[in-house]
């Protein structure tokens, strides 16, 4: 009886989205014992089937107004970027908690109207930037906080993806917001600014290509490669740079590299691996490592949102960075 009072403390979740995104988080929840999944939702009977080989209780719908039938406590949203916006704000204005996979939407305006709902409802929401989660770039900020690197006057980050989105919808700029740098260069803008404590961005520069033609500004046509440089109210100076589909000699290419006045610190993918990080510390020519590989950190966003939902929270301004981010992006973009 005990542990069926646990279960049922758990907040009762429903997801919209069924694909690898979707699916991976939803195993994470279960595995961590997070959640009760009360309801999946997506158009397609195999996303659906699958999802029901890991939670068979659940009910299997094809829509959100459906999903939206069932008693629920939060929403966990993992469909094409467009939705977000209409989605989360549905959510919320049922009265729902939201966790939604990154971008939370594709512009800062769509982004701020859903905080501004989040906040007026006085619910918790929470946005999938996982790679805060890696304890490589948990230690890296921890450096920068305490001080160990000095004052942090420049930061180079990469995110080259050897392969590219298999789904139409992230290649059209109406349905994602964009191409490479709000789907991989969110990840980077949003690290740079969590690590150096969101200061103000005074100016945003930024290059955007496809299949190696520079794009004029304002371009319909969706980026591949994008490089930008950010100008920081402390002085710093952050450079991104992202890619789909480059030949990278290995899968991909992710790094974060901090250079302060006393020390540097680094975080960087192990052997072109999606998932394994490394970080270490520099002085001078010395090197201290600070994290490796095994790290299982993909589903620490959504479970740490789950476990605080079950522990009663509700709207956390810290969400309030995602618009800083947005802005950036929209900036990178020109609009």
């Amino acid at each position: 009886m005990k542990s069926d009072h646990k279960y049922n403390d758990l907040p009762r979740l429903g997801f919209l989205g069924l694909g690898w995104i979707g699916q991976h988080r939803m195993q994470a929840l279960v595995d961590e014992k997070a959640c009760r999944v009360v309801a999946v939702a997506d158009p397609s009977d195999d996303a659906r089937a699958r999802a029901q080989q890991l939670v068979p209780d659940a009910a299997a719908v094809a829509t959100l107004d459906e999903l939206l039938a069932h008693e629920l406590d939060g929403l966990v949203i993992a469909t094409p970027s467009a939705l977000h916006a209409q989605q989360a704000l549905a959510a919320l204005d049922r009265g729902l908690a939201v966790f939604c996979q990154k971008p939370l939407a594709r512009t800062a305006a769509e982004n701020a109207a859903i905080v501004d709902a989040a906040r007026k409802a006085d619910r918790l929401l929470g946005c999938d930037l996982s790679y805060r989660h890696t304890e490589a770039m948990r230690r890296i900020r921890n450096c920068v906080v305490e001080g160990e690197l000095g004052q942090v006057y420049a930061a180079d980050l990469v995110f080259h993806n050897a392969y590219g989105p298999d789904k139409s919808w992230a290649r059209d700029p109406a349905l994602a917001g964009g191409g490479c740098a709000i789907d991989l260069g969110i990840h980077l803008v949003d690290l740079a600014l969590w690590t150096l404590g969101f200061p103000e961005v005074e100016r945003v520069g930024s290059r955007l290509y496809a299949q190696g033609a520079l794009l004029p500004p304002a371009s319909n046509a969706v980026e591949d490669h994008a490089v930008a440089q950010l100008e920081l109210v402390t002085g710093a100076t952050v450079r991104i740079a992202c890619s789909w589909n480059l030949s990278a000699g290995r899968d991909a290419v992710i790094e974060a590299h901090f250079h302060g006045s006393r020390a540097g610190a680094s975080m960087n993918n192990v052997n072109g691996s999606f998932y394994d990080f490394a970080a270490a510390r520099f002085n001078g020519t010395q090197r201290t490592p600070l994290a490796d590989p095994p790290d299982a950190w993909g589903g620490r966003a959504i479970v740490d949102w789950a476990r605080r939902l079950a522990a009663g929270a509700r709207y956390d301004k810290g969400i309030e960075t995602i618009v800083q981010v947005a802005a950036v992006l929209d900036r990178v973009y020109g609009r």
